[in-house]
């Protein structure tokens, strides 16, 4: 049990897309949502598949079983998958002994006084021990597959890093160290030990869970698919909670991830110019960026998701706002183009919430916004994934690994990172001056892909650590054929020392980047300097990466070396306060604040404007900093009749004999508003049989006809001639 990471981190790094089940891409929903409930008509939001969440409920008054609500979205034409959460769940039965006959109430994870930290009323956030899998794997993994689910979505494999205290994590400890429990508030050396038990213990939960579901699968007959929701490694370091995170792409048995990131996880404010504040456009972006790079370089599956709301109680107008900067840095990844379009649809559209800050009014989901969101998600349906990337200065990614999650508690008194600057000294510097960075795992550098199209990559050991030798091996590799290193940092935080591989077995270095060092011919500590090996260069700034964002101005020295290692390749590092980025017809656009300029940005040409619930026809876009964009571009539409835009699903489109005809579905009572190209002005629009032709909503400027009515869950049947 001892060597288990290392066997995941080393023996099974050399597994890749190969372990990857054959199945064409189209057998996976492209689009899917997640919910508790049943079918209902003013929640079907029309999404390729659903995620039915949780088996029983049992505080809810009034009981639907699991079965009867996978089935109801069954019968109205729905891919039916199935989640629950891997820290906690309805799991009262369990815990309370009702299972076994025993009950397992020390199983829940307990702070340092001793407290039991709850999820819900009578659930704990869990220490998946093997006992605990084994009631997992009987409870949820069968019933969910022999109610027909053919997905399987393990959510959030939580570890508080504040806990850690319970009998079960004790005896977890000395099954796993072969030595006594040590408080990780003692030292370091127990707190980075204590966090590595952490990760382990839902790395192996999650290799379980998923080895098992496969087997149960293959004995019914059917392909199972297993994934996992779960924050971004950047959210999980922030909120200090320890994860396996990348390390589960390694496992054969996880097909791919939800990227849980929405307005709760980026409006987590932090420091940038010396200002701490929220930035959800910017934490957004790393966060996708994040994810995405856990599955780029291995062929794993990828949802990006987005909320319109989020778990805080807040007011419309703040949702609103915060929706969308995630939805358009989400867009930015142009690799996926998958996407979970919303969790908790009843949450929305039933939901009572002010509307607007400071208000004592509550109000379920404004009719306007109801149809953006609509529009938005609709989008999501058609926009392509693309091999192009954002516009500016491209190549240039941080390094991030898993340990950044074992140095964020406690705190000692000679080391501490605030609010993660030492990741964000390194991004935000560039992300603000619309450098459209890219995040590299450390865990996936065995893969070829994994550093393909990086020209610079800047990395430090302030805050994290390297939990195997072999990616200094190939990070030297990379730079002895050309790649360019950035190293920051001093080395001298007190996780240098920890009992790792770079200080036992024979070696003896004092801090894991002398490892890498040794491997670039430098020897240990080299000097701040750019040195040459092979084609590259490794640039070692000797300065801690938090430092470039806490204090006003101090990013002068990153962005210098970038600009010069960017020039030494014969290209210009371009600085600008906006990014950009078009995707088939689509253009998202961002204009950053605090940036190189207060100059709005342009946008020519002739577009439908997504973010509007109008659907007008723009011109000349002015985007001012701090705002985002989401746009069709109406020159690129083609010339035959379609939906431009939607608040709905269309069904049975026909183009025949002079007349656009088709089946709108959506939630019910929702307002549909819907831009159609069209070879001229119409003669006739019926939306069921009733002529609603309005002469003024024909724009001749771009062929397109604004239509409106109110959804219907059953369909509307629209004809245009």
């Amino acid at each position: 049990m001892k060597n288990y990471s290392i066997i995941v981190l080393g023996a099974l790094s050399v597994l890749c897309a190969s372990c990857v089940s054959s199945k064409k891409a189209d057998d996976y929903p492209k689009t899917t949502f997640q919910t508790t409930s049943a079918w209902k008509s003013s929640i079907d939001v029309r999404a390729d598949a659903v995620i039915v969440y949780g088996m029983d409920n049992h505080r809810a008054p009034v009981q639907v079983s699991f079965e009867d609500r996978i089935n109801s979205w069954r019968e109205k034409g729905y891919r039916t998958d199935f989640m629950t959460g891997m820290a906690w769940g309805g799991y009262e039965d369990y815990f309370s002994g009702d299972w076994d006959g025993t009950e397992h109430w020390d199983e829940g994870q307990k702070d340092v006084e001793g407290n039991t930290i709850w999820h819900t009323i009578n659930v704990p956030y869990v220490v998946p021990t093997l006992n605990f899998l084994e009631y997992f794997k009987k409870t949820q993994v069968e019933r969910a597959i022999d109610a027909g689910a053919l997905g399987l979505y393990f959510e959030e494999p939580e570890f508080w890093a504040f806990a850690g205290y319970s009998d079960a994590f004790k005896r977890e400890w000395e099954d796993y160290y072969g030595f006594p429990y040590q408080d990780q508030q003692s030292s370091p050396e127990a707190a980075y030990l204590s966090a590595k038990l952490k990760y382990h213990l839902y790395l192996r939960a999650l290799d379980s869970v998923s080895s098992y579901a496969k087997d149960y699968g293959r004995k019914k007959g059917v392909e199972v698919k297993c994934y996992v929701p779960t924050h971004s490694l950047l959210n999980y370091s922030q909120w200090q909670i320890v994860s396996p995170e990348a390390s589960l792409a390694l496992l054969p048995d996880i097909d791919g991830y939800i990227a849980q990131v929405w307005t709760g996880t980026s409006r987590v404010p932090f420091y940038y110019n010396g200002v701490f504040k929220e930035r959800t456009f910017e934490t957004a972006y790393l966060e996708y960026a994040c994810m995405v790079s856990m599955t780029a370089p291995t062929g794993r599956r990828m949802w990006l998701l987005t909320d319109p709301i989020e778990d805080a109680r807040r007011d419309w107008m703040d949702y609103r706002r915060n929706y969308h900067a995630t939805f358009a840095a989400q867009l930015f990844q142009s690799s996926e183009a998958n996407y979970e379009i919303m969790p908790w649809p009843k949450r929305i559209y039933e939901g009572l919430y002010a509307p607007s800050a400071g208000s004592s009014e509550r109000v379920r989901l404004p009719s306007d916004y109801a149809t953006m969101m609509q529009v938005m998600t609709s989008a999501l349906q058609d926009i392509p994934a693309s091999k192009s990337t954002a516009s500016g200065s491209r190549g240039i990614n941080i390094l991030m690994g898993n340990s950044l999650m074992f140095q964020r508690f406690p705190e000692f008194d000679d080391f501490s990172d605030p609010a993660m600057s030492g990741f964000y000294g390194m991004a935000a510097p560039l992300l603000k001056r619309g450098v459209p960075v890219g995040i590299s795992h450390i865990e996936n550098l065995g893969h070829k892909a994994a550093l393909k199209g990086v020209k610079i990559l800047i990395m430090s050991y302030s805050t994290m650590k390297p939990l195997s030798p072999e990616a200094h091996s190939h990070i030297a590799r990379w730079i002895k054929g050309g790649g360019k290193l950035i190293y920051c940092g001093n080395d001298s935080d007190p996780f240098q020392g920890v009992s790792e591989w770079w200080n036992s077995d024979g070696l003896s270095f004092a801090a894991p980047s002398d490892h890498l060092f040794s491997l670039l011919s430098l020897g240990p500590a080299p000097a701040e300097g750019t040195y040459s090996f092979g084609k590259g260069s490794i640039s070692i700034i000797r300065q801690d990466p938090k430092v470039f964002v806490m204090e006003p101005g101090a990013d002068s020295v990153l962005l210098d070396t970038v600009g010069q290692l960017y020039s030494a390749a014969g290209e210009e590092l371009e600085l600008k306060n906006y990014l950009t980025f078009r995707r088939g017809p689509y253009m998202v656009a961002a204009v950053l604040d605090e940036s190189v300029s207060d100059d709005p940005l342009e946008i020519k040409g002739v577009y439908t404007d997504l973010f509007d619930p109008e659907l007008p026809v723009v011109t000349d876009t002015i985007l001012a900093p701090g705002n985002q964009a989401f746009l069709y571009d109406i020159s690129r539409a083609g010339k035959a009749p379609k939906i431009i835009a939607a608040a709905s699903k269309a069904y049975d489109v026909t183009n025949k004999g002079g007349s656009f005809s088709f089946t709108a579905k959506g939630p019910e009572g929702t307002l549909n508003v819907s831009r159609i190209l069209l070879s001229r002005a119409p003669e006739s629009v019926t939306v069921d049989g009733i002529d609603i032709l309005d002469p003024s909503l024909w724009d001749a400027g771009s062929n397109t006809y604004l239509l409106k009515f109110t959804n219907r869950a059953d369909g509307v049947s629209v004809s245009i001639r």
